[in-house]
């Protein structure tokens, strides 16, 4: 099977806000493998459902694979919640559906995720620092977030013009 596109700003369905997932069935299965080998083939260590245009709650985050040869053990959650946040953490974050820019962003330093496994299974994992800040990242996709909104207004802005421009330029040029 293709692999899926991955949406970039400004496409407005980054901006939707994602329904919960109400039955795990074998299109939702379907869907995390295909997030998996999206994520892998970018390569990422986190992305969300609507990244990919599925409004759905659903992520999936591997932050331990950071070769391409490493071992690959993604995490996928279904509905994921995040609660507990404590301390705060500056963390250069990008994102495979902001292009072609990074930026330092304040996130908790550390998080409890609780979320459902491809069993319909509770998971509840304490996160802290890269895994806390992807679970944070990955998490405000499903509610049409993305990390440029959580930097400065004069980055943000700079950002957006540059891409605009670039868009501009790929519109002309094909």
């Amino acid at each position: 099977m293709a692999i899926r596109e991955v949406l970039k700003f400004p496409d407005p369905r980054l901006r939707e806000i994602s329904k919960p997932i109400l039955e795990i069935n074998d299109e939702i299965r379907e869907l995390a493998r295909d997030l998996c080998d999206v994520m892998y083939d970018e390569p990422g260590i986190g992305l969300a459902a609507p990244q990919v245009g599925v409004p759905l709650r659903l992520i999936v985050v591997d932050t331990t694979w950071t070769e391409e040869d490493a071992e690959r053990r993604p995490l996928i959650l279904i509905n994921p919640e995040l609660s507990e946040h404590e301390g705060a953490i500056i963390w250069k974050e990008g994102c495979l559906s902001v292009p072609d820019f990074e930026s330092e962003v304040e996130r908790s330093e550390k998080v409890r995720l609780i979320a459902q496994d491809l069993e319909g299974e509770e998971v509840t994992i304490d996160a802290k620092e890269l895994q806390a800040v992807c679970f944070q990242h990955e998490a405000d996709h499903l509610d049409g977030v993305l990390f440029i909104d959580r930097i400065s207004r004069l980055k943000r802005n700079l950002y957006v013009k540059r891409r605009k421009k670039q868009l501009k330029q790929e519109l002309e040029e094909a």
